[in-house]
């Protein structure tokens, strides 16, 4: 009985183990694929080790974008739907519209969903929204990249995003700081 038990304890975690990396490899492989523009921010966890904290330039979304208006700041943890469309010719995307309601988009725009982390009145009461792609780590002793960062993201039809690579002034990450630490 308990051989039996610990088979199916086993068999379950497994299974939920496999169903975990089977749903990221599905979003990196049929989600709609943007680059967004960011810069790096504190590079180093004692505990996790070396990675790269971005900021978004979607991450400060104005009152203004917002539709409806927000009558009051966002409480932590308030779910934010917020539209992305290109903007310019570097290929990078921006912020256009944003709810706290979920959104349909219009042509030529993505919806990412995310959660706001504060709100503080800057003239137009900006809300800080974070989308779980954060945080990207690398290699230990790499962590300080100099130079211009974007974030190629794939984003699910439900706006869940995850990041696909990252890239110091135009090349991937990886080959970067492989190059600069190269003897």
């Amino acid at each position: 009985m308990r051989l039996k038990l610990l088979i199916l304890v086993l068999v379950l975690q497994t299974a939920w183990l496999l169903g975990t990396v089977a749903r990221q490899e599905q979003l990196l492989q049929t989600g709609q694929t943007v680059l967004l523009e960011t810069r790096p921010v504190d590079p180093r966890d004692p505990l996790r080790g070396d990675f790269v904290r971005l900021n978004y330039g979607i991450s400060d979304i104005a009152g203004g974008q917002f539709t409806p208006p927000l009558p009051q700041d966002l409480p932590p943890g308030a779910k934010v739907w917020v539209a992305l469309a290109p903007a310019g010719t570097n290929g990078c995307w921006q912020a256009v519209r944003a709810s706290t309601q979920s959104l349909e988009p219009a042509v030529g725009e993505i919806v990412v969903r995310g959660k706001s982390a504060w709100s503080w009145h800057n003239g137009n009461g900006s809300v800080h929204v974070e989308y779980g792609i954060e945080s990207y780590f690398v290699a230990e002793g790499t962590g300080h990249p100099t130079g211009k960062l974007t974030v190629q993201v794939a984003v699910a039809k439900s706006g869940r995003a995850i990041i696909k690579q990252v890239f110091v002034d135009g090349k991937p990450y990886a080959e970067v700081v492989g190059a600069s630490r190269s003897p």
